[in-house]
């Protein structure tokens, strides 16, 4: 009997997915050689089953804006995918505009609640609508009728009306990754109305979570007078300029038994030991993020500061080892972040050191796929405290790879995940640096059987709702 996975890749026709950048990236050598990368991450394992399976086609930027024979690199990379890479080439000038400019200096901020960051260039504006009329153009060079075409997140939320004025007719779906404003806050877009607009001309659009569908729903009822639908479903439709557009809740997951099986591998047990001897020091506590403001990561090591102040008995009997993935590190805003953080690390551990005991170890690097589930089985708790995000798969993951329910996850309220795992994690505000000193000491002396009880829920709350739960849902969603 086939699962529902399987009966999606049997009923949809062909996928076109169009995001900012392929699940390849072409990378340089020491020799000036250029070669392809596979990318990694949940989307790509969910979406390269249905790809294959129909011949589809991914449709992104390279990731470099040098001089690169794309089209035989991406042949080479296409056999090895198993579907069709096609590339929008950008200049340096179009991705500082569009991307960093438009979608992380405006969009990013104004999303996760930060306006004060946003950076309102009307050139950015310029940049974006003209770079999303070139992935529409790519679209159109490369689809074909019957296809079903997905798009990716904020860097792209203008390319369905490209597409619609180029004549495409077929069926468009459109998921954001990140949170969805209230009104109050989306109305500080000075082009409110035509993202709006844009995102109306899709046929189904998708969002982390009911509230983010929501807020969705209110800007559309006060900027353009739309009726509010039936919220009661988790998929509500919309009438609008003599069509119906679908909006509805689908909280992205990972690939749950993936996690399960690495976390269970040898090598990956034996550098859990490693870790384990090389901080011995009583529970392992694990940040682990992405570096940006968003993630809470000041926030956090005071909040760490805190519990060591109020609660002594867990100075030399917790370590926490904060990794900051590195980001956009040519940003002035995201150097200044990095400072700030290495500072607050020096403060604490100057102030907290003995001997044989260092309360964090921070690390600013990426951990490849063994590296990263070691820590999270290494870790007795996590961390996970962003001010603002759409979903957190970190919170996910660090669940799936706790192969033994051992753990404990302390999540931010203001995550999309806390949706899901709320019941079952210790939520906080990570806003509220005594609230999270608490948690910290509450989660240090939960008894064991409180623990497994726990974990064991959010493993099955994960493994129920995974990757392909959440492609399938999608996918059914956008046939109805």
């Amino acid at each position: 009997m086939e699962s529902e996975h399987e009966t999606s890749q049997r009923q949809i026709e062909r996928l076109v997915v169009v995001s900012n950048r392929l699940p390849i990236v072409a990378i340089k050598d020491e020799d000036d050689e250029w070669h392809i990368e596979s990318g990694s991450g949940g989307l790509v394992t969910a979406l390269t089953p249905v790809l294959r399976e129909r011949g589809g086609v991914w449709i992104g930027w390279p990731g470099t804006s040098e001089e690169v024979e794309l089209d035989r690199l991406l042949s080479a990379a296409s056999k090895t995918v198993g579907y069709e890479l096609e590339a929008v080439p950008l200049s340096e000038a179009e991705v500082d505009g569009y991307y960093h400019g438009f979608a992380n200096e405006i969009v990013w901020p104004l999303f996760h609640d930060i306006q004060t960051r946003c950076n309102f260039d009307p050139a950015y504006w310029e940049a974006y609508q003209e770079v999303n009329q070139r992935f529409a153009q790519v679209v159109v060079e490369n689809v074909t009728a019957g296809d079903y075409i997905w798009v990716h997140d904020y860097h792209l939320m203008r390319v369905a009306t490209h597409l619609r004025d180029m004549g495409v007719e077929q069926r468009l779906g459109f998921f954001l990754h990140t949170p969805f404003p209230p009104v109050d806050i989306f109305i500080k877009l000075p082009w409110r109305q035509q993202i709006l607009q844009g995102l109306m001309a899709y046929d189904l659009l998708g969002f982390q979570t009911i509230q983010d569908r929501n807020n969705f729903l209110g800007c559309a009822a006060s900027l353009l007078k739309i009726r509010r639908p039936d919220i009661r479903r988790r998929v509500a439709t919309l009438a609008f300029a003599h069509r119906e557009i679908r909006v509805g809740s689908f909280g992205i997951s990972i690939d749950f038994d993936e996690f399960d099986r690495q976390a269970r591998d040898p090598a990956v047990v034996e550098r859990v030991r490693e870790l384990r001897q090389e901080l011995p020091n009583g529970k392992l506590i694990l940040g682990l993020d992405r570096l940006d403001y968003s993630k809470g990561i000041p926030e956090r090591l005071k909040a760490f500061e805190r519990a060591l102040e109020r609660f002594p008995e867990l100075q030399g009997t917790v370590t926490l080892v904060q990794v900051a993935v590195p980001s956009r590190v040519n940003i002035p805003e995201y150097q200044y972040l990095r400072a700030e953080i290495e500072g607050l690390v020096s403060r604490i551990n100057g102030r907290f050191t003995q001997p044989g005991w260092v309360p964090i170890h921070y690390l600013f690097r990426s951990l490849d796929r063994s590296e990263l589930v070691a820590f999270y089985r290494a870790a007795d708790i996590a961390l996970i405290t962003p001010l603002k995000d759409g979903m957190n798969l970190i919170a996910k993951e660090y669940c799936a790879a706790n192969v033994d329910n051992n753990g404990v996850l302390i999540l931010s309220e203001f995550a999309g995940a806390a949706r899901r795992l709320g019941r079952h994690a210790l939520l906080v505000n990570p806003h509220d640096v005594d609230g999270v000193a608490d948690a910290i000491h509450h989660a240090c002396n939960l008894s064991r059987t409180e623990r497994q009880a726990h974990m064991r829920r959010l493993r099955q709350a994960i493994r129920t709702r995974n990757i392909f739960w959440w492609l399938d849902t999608f996918l059914n969603a956008s046939r109805n």
